[in-house]
């Protein structure tokens, strides 16, 4: 099989990664596809099975993990598990694409370190955490709790920002997006 180049962005809940993701999908010149993770939890807002994630039981998601299914997952939250399914990436290959991630800092990075030439590493970083919690709230999908859980776990990922190849500073996010663009189409030209 025809190995493609595999795009990593991650970044805490937030900071626009999302956002950057889809502007690059709907980029015809960078010919990516985007890789759906595997996820234990049920479906939030307009949220799609087969399309956002995979939505799958902590069971199943349990016993992929047991038959070596994933190329990474991880407990993101207590009983909380994403991963990614090596059969989604070689699916995508088979397409003759580029696969692009958005995905937590830890399954980011062991992506990276599990195929290192293939693989560009970005980190988007937000602005503050101040307004990282300002975007959290304005989505209205969450709990307080949950929201203070995700700023706390915030600080942990942006000390991982370093490991990462690239960092994209989400401060205007037209000049994030036209970064972004650039970093992909220079990667995956090589």
């Amino acid at each position: 099989m025809n190995k493609g180049k595999l795009i990593v962005f991650s970044a805490p809940s937030g900071s626009g990664k999302t956002t950057i993701v889809k502007h690059l999908l709907g980029q015809e010149d960078l010919n990516l596809e985007f890789s759906i993770s595997a996820a234990s939890r049920a479906p939030r807002g307009e949220e799609v099975h087969g399309k956002d994630y995979y939505f799958i039981s902590l069971e199943e998601f349990k016993k992929h993990i047991k038959a070596e299914d994933f190329l990474e997952w991880e407990e993101v939250y207590r009983d909380n598990f994403y991963g990614t399914l090596k059969s989604e990436i070689e699916r995508i290959w088979a397409l003759g694409k580029n696969v692009i991630f958005d995905i937590d800092v830890v399954g980011g990075l062991r992506i990276k370190h599990k195929f290192p030439e293939e693989t560009l590493a970005v980190f988007v970083k937000p602005p503050s955490v101040d307004e990282l919690k300002r975007r959290l709230k304005q989505r209205s999908t969450e709990s307080e709790d949950k929201i203070n859980m995700r700023i706390a776990k915030a600080s942990v990922e942006l000390a991982t920002a370093p490991q990462f190849d690239v960092i994209i500073k989400n401060y205007d996010l037209e000049v994030a997006l036209e970064e972004a663009h650039q970093l992909v189409k220079d990667f995956i030209s090589k």
